[in-house]
């Protein structure tokens, strides 16, 4: 069994970021070994990071899962507003906290992000020797090539002219334009209109904290955004990547290109299905690959 108990921190610039810490009930008196998770694009802690979470606590780790700003119980502002290099400047100051808690051992902590998240903890173990274990599922890789294969060509033009109307808008103090996360109507501008993207956000345990909406400029922000070029510098920290062989999403093929570019010490781990499948029917084996890695890496019996 495992206890979770609700906490917060202050990221860099002040804003109050909020979360779950896991523990053991059997975590003994001696210092740790820690995780760190944090969820994917739009999304909350609630959209299945618990799961994982409580599994790594049986496993001997404490854990930490925290929403990123402007979403879930996070504070700032704008809400619903996503700057990739942001988020992982604020996932320091997460890693600085869980490092300070008497009950870990700051010497072995391990990053697990998934998707947008995915890439983060890619570029944190390239960045950050903190860490001592990077798991990247179903990673974001290639902002650009996944924007360019899942946005039409005859539709990337008025996209384009959506974003500069967006900020010649900020320059008159107007608010920023927000679209649907997700959305089966072809009439409203959205993020994902898959059906296993529609079920995924709008899992009924994330509803207390999830918005449907997104800023406009966070998909801008995504589309520019490469983490897949730190994979060679994670090295020598130990990488393990889980990737779906039918991800439409983050493509599973940039994933398997990103896995073959990185250097010792990693592993790949693929699984049939698309993007969401880690979070349900495959979690089992997800949730399985991950455990091994900490354990082997982070040590949580010695």
């Amino acid at each position: 069994m495992t206890n979770r108990i609700d906490i917060e921190f202050s990221s860099e610039d002040g804003v109050v970021l909020r979360g779950w810490l896991y523990r053991s009930e059997h975590t003994p008196s001696r210092p740790r070994p820690a995780i760190t998770m944090a969820h994917g694009f739009a999304a909350v802690k609630e959209h299945g990071l618990d799961r994982f979470a409580q599994l790594f606590a049986q496993s001997g780790f404490v854990v930490l899962v925290h929403d990123h700003r402007g979403f879930g119980a996070s504070e700032g502002s704008p809400s619903q507003d996503i700057d990739p290099w942001r988020q992982i400047a604020d996932w320091r100051c997460a890693i600085s906290y869980l490092e300070s808690r008497p009950e870990v051992d700051g010497t072995r902590l391990g990053i697990w992000g998934t998707s947008f998240a995915g890439g983060h903890s890619i570029v944190l173990g390239a960045t950050d020797r903190r860490i001592r274990c990077v798991v990247a599922q179903v990673p974001t890789i290639s902002g650009f090539e996944q924007g360019r294969r899942r946005v039409a060509p005859d539709a990337t033009v008025a996209l384009e002219a959506a974003f500069a109307d967006d900020e010649r808008a900020a320059l008159h103090c107007v608010p920023r334009r927000r679209m649907a996360v997700v959305s089966d109507d072809p009439a409203e501008p959205a993020v994902y209109r898959g059906a296993d993207a529609i079920v995924f956000y709008r899992h009924a345990a994330a509803q207390r904290t999830w918005r449907n909406e997104v800023t406009l400029r966070s998909t801008r922000a995504a589309r520019a955004y490469e983490p897949g070029i730190w994979g060679p510098r994670v090295s020598p920290t130990p990488l393990l990547m889980v990737v779906t062989l039918q991800d439409t999403i983050t493509v599973t093929d940039l994933a398997l290109s990103a896995y073959e570019a990185s250097l010792q010490p990693k592993r790949l781990v693929t699984i049939e299905g698309g993007h969401f499948a880690p979070y349900v029917e495959e979690f089992d084996t997800a949730g399985k690959a991950a455990v091994d890695w900490f354990v082997q890496h982070l040590r949580p019996s010695a």
